[in-house]
């Protein structure tokens, strides 16, 4: 694995602010609407979660108990704007049961980060990068989160290699900057909206705030 210095990382972190701003995430009112959502975006555009939300709000279901309560066909209907709605329901309902055996927010957030970690990883349904927004914009956790387009920007920067192991990663970054959960929420997000709009599959390299020190500028 490369050695990335924390002035780099840094770096890009405060081009990307300048750029864009702050992206103010994660979207929801609550808790535990933020943990439906990481749930939810799992291979979908946010735009569609926003409406699989929207759905369980007008239905009065934005609850653990009331999806838990919900008929499957029903539940599924409602997340149907988020895609894969069947799998989901059944994933949601998995989390909403861990959380509700779990004792809830409060019961949650008095576990220790690792453990609280552990723990989310055992639900059915939930990988690592779900079970790190989780921590990181629900419970304010300092862990990093790790997704495609984090890989694709740091690897076309030479800052990683782009293939480690999503942990061996993850653990490498947040060693560099040091626990600092508003620089971490900050910076998934500006990586996120970069990605979408410069660093593409395709990039679009022309007019990018990273393309001076960028080496795989195209």
């Amino acid at each position: 694995m490369k050695q990335t210095s924390r002035r780099k990382l840094r770096t890009v972190f405060d081009e990307l602010f300048k750029e864009h701003g702050p992206q103010r995430w994660w979207p929801g009112e609550t808790a535990f609407e933020i943990m439906v959502g990481a749930v939810l975006t799992q291979n979908t555009a946010w735009s569609n979660v926003e409406k699989a939300i929207g759905n369980l709000v007008a239905k009065g279901r934005l609850d653990p108990a009331a999806i838990m309560a919900a008929r499957n066909d029903h539940l599924a209907g409602w997340l149907r704007p988020s895609g894969y709605f069947n799998v989901k329901a059944v994933r949601l309902k998995n989390f909403c049961r861990w959380y509700l055996q779990a004792g809830g927010f409060e019961q949650l957030d008095r576990e220790e980060t690792d453990k609280l970690r552990r723990s989310l990883l055992a639900v059915n349904g939930v990988g690592r990068e779900t079970a790190d927004d989780i921590l990181l914009y629900a419970f304010n956790r300092p862990v990093f989160v790790i997704d495609a387009y984090t890989r694709r920007l740091f690897a076309r920067l030479g800052l990683f290699a782009g293939d480690e192991d999503y942990d061996v990663m993850r653990r490498a970054i947040e060693q560099v900057l040091g626990p600092d959960v508003p620089l971490f929420n900050e910076y998934h997000a500006l990586i996120v909206r970069h990605a979408r709009e410069s660093c593409r599959v395709r990039p679009r390299c022309a007019g990018c705030v990273l393309a001076r020190g960028c080496p795989s500028v195209q």
